[in-house]
């Protein structure tokens, strides 16, 4: 893990995301939560907004949501290249996010991590593998790596941060805002005058004690 110059938890989603066979899509997960927020909600254009970051929307949540946007992006961008070259092609991908409401100096900030890292990991022999459309697989990768950042539904429909106890609530900014899900794992905690989580995917709870026993075992 050394070797992958990230926050320690994100090297050690990558060298699980290998063992799981989701690596591809854990690499862009990774450089998409390195950068700053990819979507921007302006309040003159707020249904706009939120329209389109609908078309990217993943119902299993925002990590799957920021690998569509990543994905689509990859897509344009590389056709576009072949079509009218690099420089055109990076002018059509800034107009793309603009009308996407997407941050373009982020999701280009991404690219850049995606290639560092992806060179990286292969460089020490991690297997790049696709999980495909069996998302269930990079859901459960991202239990067993992010475990510490469970947090369970409540009867009043917050939710409490398995490891420190806090009462925490869905982001409003997230995919899964009006989505009660049982169990959720997230990748930030943001503290205003109520304590919220960003960037979540659904889990089910009963992986936590089969993917993280030496934590969850002892919390029973």
């Amino acid at each position: 893990m050394a070797r992958l110059p990230l926050d320690p938890v994100h090297s050690k989603a990558l060298i699980l995301a290998s063992q799981f066979k989701c690596l591809d899509e854990m690499l862009i997960a990774v450089a998409m939560l390195s950068v700053e927020s990819i979507f921007y909600e302006p309040r003159e254009k707020l249904d706009e907004a939120r329209t389109a970051k609908k078309c990217f929307a993943s119902s299993e949540g925002d990590h799957l949501t920021l690998i569509n946007v990543y994905r689509t992006s990859i897509e344009l961008l590389e056709k576009r290249k072949s079509e009218v070259g690099k420089d055109k092609a990076e002018k059509v991908m800034r107009k793309w996010c603009k009308e996407n409401f997407i941050n373009s100096r982020s999701l280009r900030h991404a690219r850049d991590i995606h290639s560092q890292i992806r060179r990286l990991v292969e460089q020490i022999g991690l297997c790049i593998s696709s999980c495909g459309d069996d998302t269930l697989q990079f859901r459960r990768c991202l239990a067993a790596a992010f475990f510490l950042n469970a947090a369970l539904k409540q009867p009043d429909g917050t939710y409490r941060a398995l490891a420190s106890g806090e009462v925490v609530q869905i982001h409003p900014t997230s995919v899964l805002f009006r989505t009660k899900a049982d169990c959720i794992i997230f990748n930030e905690f943001v503290k205003t005058t109520n304590k919220y989580i960003r960037n979540i995917t659904i889990i089910d709870g009963l992986w936590l004690t089969e993917l993280a026993p030496h934590y969850y075992a002892k919390q029973e």
